[in-house]
């Protein structure tokens, strides 16, 4: 054991820990949800600390003996190597100066351990004056967040979502020559082809991949250099420009520093432009697994135009029934995201005067839907819709017996007279083919020729 103090008091904590006194005391205080911010977002914060040092070491502040075990120590935080040390809760102490001082005190400890020293031995590197040099939570935290969020949606939803895409587009083409009946209210509408109906799918997923990269762009900007509220007290004049020319390198991305760094930490409005976007990709996916439900309901009293892969058995009662359970998880998943949308809409909200004290939750929130969205969205494409296959002799007996193909018949008897082909093929159980051909309304020949189902998919130019 050994003893750390701070403004508070004295406090034990195991030799063998690379946080100190500050963590222990929100560990004690916060012991609320088990949930800690998640890897990406510890990276990030290695990723801060590390740019923070050396920027600081290039404008003389830190000594280059501690700047390098400083760099060291940040460095294993980057790779993850001491992870088991960040054991904040996720529902902590506003803006999360837990969650910073987590950071400046697994780094300081490190860093003292690699020049030789004992952790908790805070008078040649300490987690205030040198880990956390020209900074504060709330510049730190904000910039974290965004640099963890951006690297998840390149690195992990994107990715995933195109692969959703290039899926969906290979299904259309393959499906292109299935004819099948569209519906509208749920109720039969005139012809078109399956591929159309995944055509459309893929280009929902790709605009919102757009939407996202939109939304992703405002992450760019980063509050750090701002200090406790924007003044950059306490902050080295260049510590800005040195500080994202180090986070640049670092990521590999085109950071900036925010154009008003009041602005930049009063709100956390990129998390929340992000959280939108998420929310808005959530409903399309819905969208796309309810239908993708209905399409293959059955197999015998439902829709069963489509089949898809059996992953696993469907029931603990009922033998041989296979259920959508990928379209459901799916579906279960951006539930969750839309309720964790809800929850950063509130804390986003909550900003007062010159800080967002809710910063962790929003964090939290945040990567937790990026990470469940990623996952759910390739495992869909993967084992759900690359092996869909098409009941193309269902599709056809559908589009064929639709009411709404009267709808071609508008052009050459009207609205009206249609209506009543309709309305008799209805009551009589009768193709509309077969009413327009028993009245005379057209022949044999025209009738293939003009109630033709996949004809009537074809777009007029």
């Amino acid at each position: 054991m050994r003893t750390e103090k701070d403004t508070l008091g004295k406090v034990r904590l195991p030799d063998r820990v690379y946080f100190g006194v500050q963590t222990k005391r929100a560990v004690d205080n916060f012991p609320v949800s088990g949930y800690k911010l998640q890897r990406c977002f510890i990276k990030a914060q290695g990723i801060v600390k590390l740019a923070a040092a050396r920027a600081n070491g290039s404008l003389g502040l830190l000594d280059r003996k501690a700047l390098k075990s400083i760099e060291k120590a940040a460095l294993e935080v980057i790779s993850g190597m001491h992870d088991d040390h960040f054991v904040v809760d996720v529902y902590q102490a506003g803006a999360g100066t837990s969650q910073n001082m987590n950071a400046n005190e697994v780094i300081a400890n490190r860093a003292i351990e690699i020049m030789g020293g004992r952790k908790g031995d805070y008078s040649g590197i300490h987690p205030n004056d040198h880990i956390n040099m020209a900074q504060s939570t709330n510049d730190t935290i904000p910039t974290s967040m965004y640099i963890s969020a951006l690297e998840a949606v390149n690195g992990e939803l994107i990715p995933a979502l195109k692969i959703l895409q290039n899926a969906l587009v290979r299904k259309s083409r393959e499906f292109s020559r299935v004819v099948k009946s569209g519906r509208t209210h749920i109720q039969d509408a005139v012809p078109m082809s399956l591929g159309q109906e995944f055509g459309g799918y893929a280009e929902a997923v790709r605009n919102d991949i757009v939407r996202i990269q939109k939304a992703a762009v405002s992450l760019l900007s980063l509050p750090i250099g701002g200090s406790a509220v924007g003044t950059g007290i306490n902050v080295h004049p260049r510590f800005k420009t040195y500080v994202i020319r180090e986070i640049r390198e670092l990521t590999g991305i085109k950071f900036r520093c925010s154009r008003n760094l009041f602005e930049g930490i009063q709100n956390v409005n990129p998390a929340l432009e992000l959280s939108a976007s998420l929310r808005g990709v959530s409903v399309t996916l819905i969208k796309i697994a309810n239908d993708i439900r209905l399409l293959s309901s059955g197999p015998r009293t439902g829709f069963a135009e489509i089949k898809l892969p059996a992953v696993q058995p469907g029931s603990s009662i009922m033998p041989g029934k296979v259920n959508p359970v990928m379209a459901e998880m799916l579906n279960m998943v951006c539930f969750q995201v839309i309720g964790n949308d809800t929850a950063i809409t509130y804390a986003a909200q909550a900003s007062q005067l010159e800080l967002n004290v809710m910063m962790p939750v929003i964090a939290f929130n945040l990567l937790f839907s990026l990470e469940i969205l990623s996952n759910a969205v390739e495992i869909f494409a993967e084992k759900c819709v690359r092996g869909i296959t098409a009941d193309k002799r269902r599709c056809k007996e559908f589009a064929e017996r639709s009411l709404a193909l009267a709808t071609a018949l508008n052009p050459i008897i009207g609205y009206s007279s249609a209506a009543e082909i309709s309305k008799e093929a209805y009551r009589t159980g009768k193709t509309v083919r077969q009413i327009a051909v028993e009245k005379g309304i057209l022949t044999e020949q025209e009738a293939r020729r003009i109630l033709d189902p996949m004809r009537l998919t074809r777009r007029t130019k």
